[in-house]
C-alpha cells in the first residue's frame, strides 16, 4: 500500500517537501525587509500550493494533512511581517489582571505592568510608536483571546505567541470543517475550500503573522452553514460573535435584507410588492439577537471614557492611517493636484458614505433569497469598502477570499497573490511605498474582476 501510494503521488510529495523547505525558510530565516527573498518565497509558495490542489482535488486528507503541517511550521516562530501581536500581548496581559485595556494608551499607562517594568517596555519597543500610541480598537472576544494566551502563557512573548496561534490554527481548521460542509450543500466541488486554507496568504498572514481575521471568519462561515441549514437563532448568535471578534461582519448585516423571505411567498404565486416578499418578523429577529450577541460582550468593559476612545481609535484607520489603497490614492492624487493638500480628512468620511450607499443597493437590487447571491453579495461588499479604504493591509483580505470559494469569481485569488508587493514600503528606512508597484497590484485586480464581470454577461446572454 505504501508503494502503490508512493508511485502514484511521488510528485504531490515533491510539492510538499518544498514547500515545507520553503515556509521554513519564510518563518525562521526571511527579515521583512528583504524584499526580493520575500516575494521569492511567497510565488514558490503559491505555486506549490495550487499546483497541490489541482493533483490531489479528490483526495481531502492529503490537502488537510499538508494545510496543517504547513501551520505547524510557524508554531514557534516570531511573526516577522508584523509587530501587531505585541500590542496582543499587552492586552491580554491587562485583561488577564483585570484590568480594562480600552482606557489608557501604553506609551502613557500610568500603573505597575502586571508582567513588570521590563516586558512593558520590550511591548511598547516592539508594537512601536504608532501602536504604543493609540487606544486599542480590538473588540471583546478578541481581547479574550488576547487574555487566555496571556493566562496560559505565564505573560512571556513565545508561549503568548505559540498559544494565540493554536487559537487561529484551530479557527481555520474548523473553517475548513464549517466551509466544506457549505461547499457540499451548494453542490460546488469540495476541494474549493482549499484555495482558502492551503492559499500561502492565509498560513503566512493569520498563522504567520497572528491576525485573527482566521477566527473572526470561523464563526461567520459556522454562522452562514446553519443559515442555509434555517436554524437562523444559532446562525444570528454566531454572527453576533464574529462580529466581537472583528467588526467587519457588521457590513454583511444589508444583503440579509431579501434572504429572509415570507413563508407565504414560497407557498403561493402571488405578485407580492417588495417588502410583502420579505419576513420581517425572522428578518427583525436575526438582526436582533446578532446586535445583541454583539454588544453584550462589550458589557464588562463598559465605562464613560470606552466609547470615546474606541471609535477614536477606529476613526484613525479612516482619517489619519494610509496603506496600500487604491482608489483613495487616485483621489489623493487629484486633491494634491487641484486643493494642494492631502484630502484624507474629506475621504475618510466620504468614502465610507459611498461604501454604505452601495451596500445598500447590493442589499435591494441583487437577487440575495438565493444563497450563492447572498454569498456573492458579502463578495462584492466587502471588496468596495477595501477597494474604497484608506488603508489596506494585506491580511484583511482573508474575508472577502473566503467567501469567494463559494462562488464563480477569482479576482481575489489573484489579489491574494499581488498584494505582497505592499510589503516593498519595509525595503526602505522610511517606510515609503513603491507606487508604481501598487498601481500594478490593483491594475492587476481590477483587470481581472472587470475580465470576470464581462464574461459572467456574456453568458447570460
Amino acid at each position: 500500500m505504501t508503494l502503490k501510494f508512493l508511485k502514484y503521488h511521488k510528485f504531490s510529495i515533491l510539492l510538499l517537501l518544498a514547500g515545507i523547505a520553503f515556509y521554513l525558510s519564510f518563518a525562521y530565516a526571511l527579515e521583512r525587509t528583504d524584499f526580493i527573498k520575500l516575494i521569492t518565497l511567497y510565488t514558490a509558495l503559491f505555486a506549490v500550493s495550487f499546483k497541490l490542489i489541482q493533483l490531489e482535488k479528490q483526495n481531502f486528507w492529503i490537502l488537510a494533512i499538508a494545510a496543517v503541517i504547513f501551520r505547524l511550521i510557524f508554531i514557534v516562530a516570531l511573526p516577522n511581517l508584523s509587530q501587531d501581536f505585541y500590542r496582543f500581548i499587552w492586552d491580554g496581559t491587562l485583561v488577564s489582571e483585570g484590568l480594562n485595556p480600552y482606557l489608557e494608551v501604553p506609551s502613557q499607562f500610568r500603573n505597575i505592568f502586571p508582567a513588570g517594568a521590563a516586558m512593558q517596555q520590550k511591548l511598547i519597543d516592539g508594537m512601536g510608536s504608532l501602536s504604543a500610541g493609540n487606544y486599542t480598537s480590538y473588540p471583546p472576544l478578541n481581547q479574550l483571546v488576547f487574555a487566555a494566551a496571556s493566562w496560559i502563557s505565564g505573560k512571556t512573548v513565545l508561549t503568548s505567541v505559540v498559544v494565540m496561534r493554536s487559537f487561529i490554527i484551530a479557527a481555520d481548521l474548523g473553517t475548513l470543517y464549517f466551509g466544506r460542509k457549505l461547499i457540499l450543500r451548494l453542490n460546488l466541488p469540495a476541494h474549493r475550500i482549499f484555495w482558502y486554507v492551503l492559499n500561502p496568504f492565509i498560513i503566512i498572514e493569520l498563522t504567520g503573522n497572528l491576525h485573527f481575521e482566521g477566527v473572526m471568519l470561523f464563526f461567520l462561515v459556522w454562522s452562514l452553514y446553519l443559515l442555509h441549514r434555517k436554524r437562523w437563532i444559532a446562525s444570528a448568535a454566531l454572527l453576533g460573535i464574529s462580529i466581537s471578534v472583528k467588526l467587519l461582519p457588521l457590513l454583511f448585516l444589508p444583503p440579509f435584507l431579501r434572504y429572509f423571505k415570507n413563508p407565504e411567498q414560497e407557498i403561493e404565486n402571488i405578485n407580492y410588492s417588495f417588502f410583502q416578499k420579505i419576513d420581517f418578523k425572522r428578518l427583525s429577529g436575526f438582526y436582533l439577537i446578532a446586535l445583541v450577541t454583539a454588544a453584550s460582550t462589550f458589557l464588562p468593559f463598559l465605562s464613560s471614557e470606552f466609547f470615546q476612545n474606541f471609535f477614536q481609535s477606529i476613526g484613525l484607520w479612516f482619517q489619519k492611517f494610509e496603506f496600500n489603497a487604491s482608489v483613495f490614492y487616485v483621489l489623493r492624487w487629484i486633491g494634491f493636484k487641484l486643493a494642494g493638500f492631502n484630502i484624507i480628512t474629506y475621504a475618510g468620511i466620504i468614502l465610507p458614505i459611498i461604501t454604505v450607499i452601495i451596500l445598500i443597493w447590493l442589499a435591494f437590487f441583487r437577487r440575495n433569497e438565493r444563497f450563492k447571491i447572498l454569498m456573492s453579495s458579502m463578495m462584492f461588499g466587502v471588496s468596495v469598502y477595501l477597494f474604497l479604504s484608506t488603508t489596506i493591509h494585506p491580511w484583511y483580505l482573508a474575508t472577502p477570499l473566503l467567501l469567494s470559494v463559494f462562488g464563480n469569481y477569482r479576482y481575489v485569488i489573484i489579489w491574494t497573490l499581488v498584494v505582497i508587493l505592499s510589503y516593498s514600503a519595509y525595503d526602505n528606512p522610511q517606510f515609503d511605498e513603491n507606487l508604481w508597484l501598487v498601481t500594478f497590484e490593483y491594475l492587476a485586480v481590477f483587470a481581472v474582476l472587470i475580465w470576470e464581470i464581462l464574461q459572467k454577461k456574456q453568458t447570460t446572454v
